[in-house]
């Protein structure tokens, strides 16, 4: 195929296996999860904004979190549906289609990161200094670390997925079951040295600031609950912070996971499928977890089913 830069430039996934007695069974299941995912997460940011007792910094800063899920969910889930049900040689994207995917992807798992950074700082303020909670967590301080959140994790993938469409192409192979960042710049036959820097240092500035920040924000909270005698205050930190911990192994285990695949050729297939439930497990289960593990949250929504089974 011809080497050519314009944006209609038509590219082949490659990287979904799926057998035709399956076909319909996975295309069933993920359609499925994809609904739970869309009907929990809305329902969650729908119902921390319609009760007033739920409007705390704690709970309107956690609604970043399925937020990005819905982005996430929304970016890939439809197309892999889409890619099941169509015959592998005609599984065809366009660039532009593939960029915007990428950008999704990859905003999806930065935004992770940085949504549970906030809110680790949240927790460490609410225990660490529960007398100051309120003039520092105030209004504009939630607003100022949601888009602190959301802007420097734009920043970055912008940055990533701007140093990899200035490249021209000279393939036109995608072998993910998605578009990411590595699948495009593969396309092309100039150097990606830089592309290969920048996406090492992005890669390592986003995982030590993120383990790094909440490794001491939960040793500091470690040390104040085991200095304290106020049993109250040690349930609290552990049913909100054990949620918050649980969520963040997840998503730092499924990056790692990735991360480590990608390096290795040879576990190939098991990256690729790694990758497509990246989308799916993390932001299948962060509704589950805060909706159960959070008292009230959980309270909220036990009391809408009793309403309307009473009004049934």
């Amino acid at each position: 195929m011809e080497n050519r830069t314009y944006n209609e430039y038509v590219l082949l996934l490659e990287g979904l296996k799926v057998t035709q007695q399956s076909t319909y069974p996975a295309f069933t299941l993920l359609l499925i999860i994809y609904i739970f995912i869309m009907v929990a997460n809305i329902g969650l940011i729908v119902l921390i904004s319609m009760e007033r007792s739920l409007h705390q910094p704690m709970y309107i800063l956690f609604c970043n979190l399925p937020l990005n899920d819905i982005v996430g969910a929304t970016a890939m889930i439809p197309r892999l549906l889409w890619d099941i049900l169509t015959a592998a040689p005609e599984r065809y994207i366009t660039y532009i289609e593939c960029v915007i995917q990428a950008f999704c992807a990859h905003l999806f798992g930065t935004t992770s990161h940085t949504v549970l950074m906030i809110m680790a700082f949240d927790r460490y303020v609410a225990i660490c200094n529960p007398l100051r909670y309120a003039t520092i967590m105030t209004n504009k301080m939630v607003i100022r670390l949601s888009v602190s959140a959301w802007g420097v994790a734009i920043v970055l993938v912008g940055i990533l997925l701007g140093l990899t469409i200035r490249l021209s192409r000279c393939r036109s192979n995608i072998f993910n079951p998605y578009c990411d960042n590595a699948s495009l710049f593969k396309l092309s036959c100039e150097s990606v040295l830089i592309n290969n820097i920048y996406g090492f240092a992005f890669t390592v500035v986003l995982f030590v600031s993120s383990i790094g920040s909440i490794s001491l924000t939960y040793l500091k909270i470690a040390i104040v609950c085991l200095s304290s005698k106020n049993s109250s205050l040690n349930s609290k930190a552990l049913t909100t912070c054990s949620t918050h911990l649980l969520v963040y192994l997840i998503v730092i285990g499924f990056g790692v996971t990735i991360i480590i695949l990608h390096r290795f050729p040879k576990y190939a297939e098991l990256g690729q499928m790694c990758s497509v439930l990246f989308p799916v497990i993390p932001t299948c289960l962060n509704p589950i977890i805060y909706g159960l593990q959070t008292k009230e949250i959980k309270q909220r929504i036990f009391r809408m089913f009793h309403r309307a089974k009473v009004a049934a």
